[in-house]
């Protein structure tokens, strides 16, 4: 029988798999029939055995070929193996190249074709796969080869189209074949697969987390904060019954803590995402881990600060260190106390875990032009350094692995091999002892997939302590190894095969006190959660069940949306309501339900007896207004789908029986003959156009003898002389006489709406209000909608819109945002929208803006799109605020580190003034405190184009590049007559193509070429080897000429480096004076990087 063909019946055979009949047996008593094992049991123990050993994570498989000739016939099939719940096999097939040379192929397949039904096509499984054949000859070792894909419904087979040739397959001297026969085996190590019924909470007792699209990085660090169970229960105790469930950062982790504890099913984060004030695209961006970790346990220790639980996060994660200074000459010592939450640690160079920690808390001699300022006994050689003095229960270490590369000038992820152990003992990194051991448990490995630019997070845990380990690789939980999760994750390559992949490392370390455990890691029951909380959370679920049945049955039900005469009141404007914002009050009906119990259902909803509400549905007119229309007896019993489908929105008009009427219910509404009129009446001592009043109005009624009643409704004489105004249209507003009757001759019906006011001289009324309706509504014209978004937020968080006058002037705009915010207006920033980008911030508007309103809105209007301003709320007076400058910095420590820096100067501040500012900031944000002089460069396409001169004025700084902040070298500080700065830059082949991060560099007249190119390596620190691979050049006027090896020493000579007699610039402007080029290839291509890029931040 073919192997193909075997294969087919294995599956049926599977699909109708049966226990086997047991057969009966007769027994005397129940002793006998006790020791007996049960049918069903029997048949429920083979069925755990076999599901238990198709979860297994590795496996092997096998296929001896007894003649390879059958090869050249068809491909041939191994044997099904079950691994991590899917099927597997090998598959051997002959191959030939374009060459027609022949090899034999050998792949590993996933999910046959014949099985492709019995797995969801969503799955995918990654898998390390190890193949050999097998060899008989004495002293030869298989001969293997390895490979690592993840297997998808897309890509099921993976291997080698040409694993041995032919030709050496069948060779004697190469041992393949024993009497014709051939041997290949494959070992296959798999992860946990994603897209199947993977139930992890039934095989590990954990759920995980679902992936929102580059989320993994939050969920790994989700999942180590949700173990730590003394953190857990201090979150389960953060009051949130008084907050936004919504904007609640403490409720939204209390949620997603909860379901971890109790789901069985992988639990979401969105509502976690929307809580901390981030739109789609934070989900879809990934951020580092530690950076996260950080900014999440602050938010949380600012929201237990008055609580039960205020200092849990402090008495769990900080540490202390000392910081000091100590000279070697005389008697004088610096220190000062500074905490951590987290120790960071260089990973580069050093082979393990201790030597980190020994180069973290080895001393720095400063002496010679460094040495140390201690004060009154002036500068003194001394030893600086960091030494710890009290740890945390709980030790986070961060593994520096992304860095800046000078040989490629950019950074990268260091995948070297980084061993770090289960068991730390920390004593001798302490400058005394603690009263209790500080050794610590492994508890969590966080680990990272990819490079700098991006890849995949995963999670192992040691949940109790105990070494029992579990990989949390987003919704996907499984059990593994301590090998797995510790030896596989120290990065680096090895010819070990389940070590760990070249570019899958260890990215951060969580260690727990070992005499700590039993508290830090303690189960969390249910009596520790507050009962608020629970019923809290389960009235959330009821009601999000609850809308998941009504979007189940949405097609059958109908929205109605119910207006009120307080919605007519409270309208400003044209109609009687605005269509996008009404606050109606909303039902929802079956279709089929006949409108007359539609109609009853409302009124006894709202509180009202049989006959005390009537509805009126609104209807769209041709001229585009809205208008209530009434509802004729024959319709009353028409299904409602028929009826509220043509009103706008499904929205109808309640009309309600008044208390002052003194009846029991509604009078008879004749459509025949009655025309429902709804009247606003306008007063020009307030400019307020408001509804007051509607009624039904006989055909053949005058306007005139209206007056009276209106007259009434407003608390005017009933003999006050009115005017009246037929509202059409928005834009179209007309007179009415009094001796005009209401009648279908005149074009009246049902819902128009009628504006009155006192029939007066428009001399005679108070300036800075309209005089009549149509003035108003004249006036009414030229306002606008504007949205005004917080520059400062993301997405829709802060924004609110204002109706606004097209003519009002800066001043006037900030009075109306300030007063809506609570703000003074004063501390109020606009900034008008991104031309290209209109729904970005662009440029800021200076309050000295003499324009109007219409002039900000018109590029929006232009292009057809809503209005929309930026705001931002600003900590002095916009008039102080406009004279300060923003300078964005970035400061280049030792090791190329860079840091961001934002600094608010006068506008009048020097380049002195600047660099002050940075170091005072510096030390105060970033503690890191600088006392040798520093400089700020002009970066220009990668070159160094400027040196800015201290004198320099900061205005004159770019506004659209970030400018660099760097100490000057020591050599640099003062230049000799004979001496030069020159610019240092990397190029390809093209001068023009420059790329990387130039530098300056100090030349001597006449110095040897070697000196310079020997502190250029330096600079570099580049190996001798690698520094060969690189050409120099002095570029002059974009034409470079290489300096060529000699016998002969060669000198640098000042005047190549100088301008021609006819040109002058200043000595630091080097951009325009010939530079030395490094000539070689780029090896990372990216841009320039001119804007920084954005933080992780919790805005709620």
């Amino acid at each position: 029988m073919r192997a193909k063909e075997r294969q087919k019946e294995d599956f049926s055979e599977f699909r109708n798999h049966s226990a086997p009949e047991v057969e009966q047996m007769d027994v005397d008593n129940d002793q006998q029939e006790a020791a007996l094992p049960r049918e069903e049991d029997v048949e429920r123990m083979d069925e755990e055995s076999e599901e238990e050993n198709r979860l297994k994570g590795e496996g092997s498989l096998a296929v001896s070929v007894g003649d390879v000739d059958i090869l050249d016939e068809d491909t041939l099939h191994s044997e099904i193996v079950w691994i991590r719940s899917l099927p597997w096999r090998l598959m051997l097939m002959p191959k030939r190249s374009h060459t027609r040379t022949k090899s034999l192929g050998i792949f590993l397949q996933c999910c046959p074709t014949e099985v492709e039904d019995i797995v969801p096509s969503t799955w995918y499984c990654h898998a390390v796969v190890e193949f050999s054949l097998e060899r008989h000859l004495e002293n030869q070792e298989p001969f293997s080869r390895r490979i690592e894909h993840t297997f998808c419904a897309k890509e099921n087979d993976w291997g080698f189209p040409s694993f041995v040739s032919w030709e050496d397959m069948t060779n004697p001297d190469e041992g393949y074949l024993r009497d014709g026969a051939l041997h290949v085996r494959a070992r296959i190590v798999a992860d946990a697969p994603h897209g199947i019924d993977w139930d992890s909470k039934r095989l590990t007792g954990y759920v995980g987390l679902k992936n929102q699209g580059a989320t993994c990085y939050m969920s790994s660090l989700l999942q180590t904060l949700f173990f730590t169970t003394k953190l857990r229960k201090a979150v389960y105790l953060i009051p949130s019954e008084m907050d936004d469930h919504e904007r609640s950062v403490a409720f939204a982790m209390q949620r997603v803590f909860y379901e971890l504890q109790f789901n069985v099913k992988p639990v979401a984060t969105k509502k976690l995402t929307r809580s901390f004030g981030w739109d789609t695209w934070d989900s879809f961006m990934q951020h580092d881990i530690q950076e996260l970790c950080r900014v999440l346990l602050d938010n949380l220790e600012q929201k237990m600060i008055g609580t039960v639980v205020e200092g849990t996060i402090p008495r769990l994660f900080e540490g202390k260190m000392e910081s000091y200074v100590k000279c070697t000459q005389v008697d004088y010592t610096s220190s000062r106390m500074e905490p951590f939450m987290d120790v960071q640690l260089n990973i580069k160079g050093k082979k393990n875990i201790f030597e980190s920690l020994d180069d973290y808390v080895a001393s720095e001699t400063l002496d010679g032009d460094n040495k140390y300022d201690a004060g009154k006994l002036g500068l003194q050689e001394a030893k600086k350094g960091v030494i710890f003095i009290k740890l945390p229960p709980i030790l986070n270490l961060h593994l520096m692995r992304f860095q800046y590369d000078v040989k490629t000038e950019s950074n990268v992820k260091i995948n070297d091999r980084y061993e770090f152990p289960v068991r730390l003992d920390f004593t001798k990194y302490l400058k005394e002892p603690e009263d209790v051991p500080s050794v610590y448990k492994l508890f969590a490995v966080l680990v990272h997939s990819g490079d700098y630019h991006g890849g995949h997070y995963v999670a192992y845990l040691n949940p109790s302590g105990r070494d029992q380990w579990f990989k949390f690789d987003d919704d996907v939980v499984s059990a593994c190894k301590v090998s797995e999760a510790v030896e596989s994750n120290y990065g680096g390559t090895t010819q070990e095969f389940l070590l760990s992949r070249s570019f899958t490392s260890a990215y951060m370390l969580v260690y727990v006190r070992e005499s700590a455990i039993d508290s830090i890691l303690a189960p969390v029951l249910e009596s520790d959660i507050p009962v608020a909380l629970t019923e809290a959370l389960a009235e959330e679920k009821k009601l999000e069940e609850q809308r998941r049945k009504d979007k189940r049955e949405d097609h059958l039900y109908l929205n109605v949306e119910v207006l009120t005469t307080g919605t007519f009141h409270s309208h400003q404007g044209y109609e009687l309501f605005d269509i996008r914002d009404n606050n109606a009050i909303a039902f929802k009906f079956l279709k089929t339900t006949p409108f007359i119990e539609v109609q009853e259902e409302i009124t006894k909803k709202m509180g009202y007896k049989p006959g005390e509400l009537r509805l009126w549905l609104i209807l769209p007119r041709q001229n585009s207004t809205h208008r209530p229309s009434a509802v004729s007896p024959q319709q009353r019993n028409d299904a409602i789908t028929s009826m509220i489908c043509s009103a706008v929105d499904g929205t109808v008009f309640a009309e309600t029986l008044s208390p002052d009427i003194g009846a029991d219910q509604l009078p008879e509404y004749d459509i025949s003959t009655d025309n429902l009129l709804f009247f606003k009446w306008y007063n020009p001592m307030t400019g307020i156009l408001s509804f007051v009043t509607f009624f039904p109005v006989p055909a053949g009624t005058k306007f005139g003898d209206l007056a009276p009643a209106l007259c009434s409704s407003v608390g005017l004489p009933e003999q006050t002389p009115l005017k009246f105004y037929e509202e059409v249209s928005q834009g179209v507003v007309e007179l009415i006489e009094p001796s005009t009757s209401v009648s279908e001759e005149n074009e009246f019906q049902d819902g128009d709406i009628i504006c009155f006011q006192k029939s007066v001289d428009p001399s005679s009324s108070p300036s800075g209000f309209p005089a009549t309706v149509e003035d108003y509504f004249r006036e009414l014209d030229t306002q606008i909608t504007v949205t005004f978004h917080d520059a400062t937020t993301p997405g829709d968080i802060g924004s609110f819109s204002l109706d606004l006058s097209y003519q009002l002037n800066y001043a006037q705009i900030a009075s109306h945002v300030g007063t809506y915010l609570g703000v003074d207006p004063m501390h109020l920033q606009f900034i008008q929208p991104n031309p290209t980008r209109p729904n970005c911030a662009g440029h800021s508007l200076r309050s000295s803006f003499s324009g109007t309103l219409k002039d900000l809105v018109s590029m929006t209007t232009r292009l057809q799109l809503p209005s929309v301003l930026f705001y931002q709320k600003i900590p002095m007076r916009i008039d102080e605020f406009e004279t300060k400058r923003q300078v964005h910095c970035l400061f280049y420590g030792k090791g190329f580190k860079e840091t961001e820096l934002l600094l608010f100067v006068d506008i009048d501040s020097t380049i002195r003034d600047v660099i002050s500012t940075a170091k005072a900031q510096l030390l105060s944000e970033h503690n890191c405190e600088i006392k040798t002089t520093l400089r700020m460069l002009d970066i220009v396409n990668s070159r160094v184009f400027n040196i800015y001169s201290e004198d320099g004025i900061a205005d004159a700084l770019p506004t659209n590049k970030v400018a660099r902040l760097e100490v000057v070298p020591p050599d640099e500080m003062v230049l000799g007559d004979d001496e030069l700065l020159v610019a240092v830059a990397h190029f390809h082949k093209e001068t023009f193509q420059t790329f990387g991060a130039p530098f300056c560099m100090r030349v001597k007249d006449r110095e040897p070429l070697s000196a310079v190119l020997e502190r250029i390596r330096s600079r570099l620190e580049l190996s001798q080897k690698d520094f060969e691979k690189y050409k120099v050049a002095l570029v002059r006027n974009g034409v470079a000429t290489y300096y060529e090896e000699s016998d002969g020493e060669e000198i640098i000579r000042l005047s190549d480096f100088k301008l021609s007699s006819s040109l002058s610039y200043p000595r630091c402007v080097l951009g325009h004076m010939p530079w030395i080029g490094l000539d070689h290839v780029n090896r990372n291509p990216k841009r320039n990087r001119l804007f920084l890029e954005k933080a992780i931040k919790i805005f709620n």
